[in-house]
């Protein structure tokens, strides 16, 4: 049986703590209180690497180590962000048709 009808108790509301505003959804990178972490391998990268960083108004981390492998891979994934792809609206029926016929759509494509 469910607990609202057992012996009268219901049960009490979450508390807001846990429900609404998201306290502890993750950072976004590239702000002045987290900024990427880039690892370059030399001046010429840096440089290049540093004016892609100010262009886009990000703040990052750049140090110059020819030891380590180059890791740019946070500044790439903030620049090359997956769009939402979207359609045009299909014509109507009585609508003229887009391929140029001059009939309407639903005697031509439809």
């Amino acid at each position: 049986m469910h607990d609202l009808y057992y012996k009268g108790r219901i049960h009490t509301r979450k508390n807001h703590v846990t429900t609404g505003y998201n306290t502890k959804r993750s950072a976004k990178l590239g702000t002045e209180k987290h900024p990427l972490t880039l690892s370059v391998t030399s001046e010429a990268k840096r440089c290049e690497v540093a004016a892609l960083v100010t262009d886009n108004g990000l703040f990052a981390d750049i140090t110059l180590d020819s030891a380590v492998d180059e890791n740019i891979i946070e500044l790439t994934a903030l620049l090359n962000k997956i769009t939402t792809t979207t359609f045009e609206k299909t014509p109507n029926r009585n609508d003229p048709c887009s391929c140029n016929s001059g009939k309407k759509y639903k005697k031509c494509c439809g």
